[in-house]
């Protein structure tokens, strides 16, 4: 698996339980704080479209993940 793929599903994994933790009809519901992890994300995911620099990718590739689209 390339590291693009990676950082796609560690994104939405992230996403998901952020908003799980974060929205109150949740039944993991923990405070509505967890919303701002959720528009953090969202706001690496809108600068590394723009950049083409992602921080988790480079990361990945440290670790030995190969690169890729």
């Amino acid at each position: 698996m390339t590291s693009w793929k990676l950082v796609r599903i560690f994104a939405g994994l992230l996403i998901l339980l952020s908003l799980a933790l974060g929205v109150s009809e949740s039944p993991l519901f923990v405070s509505n704080y967890w919303l701002l992890f959720t528009a953090f994300i969202g706001l690496n995911l809108f600068q590394s479209g723009l950049t083409n620099w992602c921080l988790m990718e480079n990361i990945l590739r440290k670790l030995g993940v190969k690169a890729g689209c």
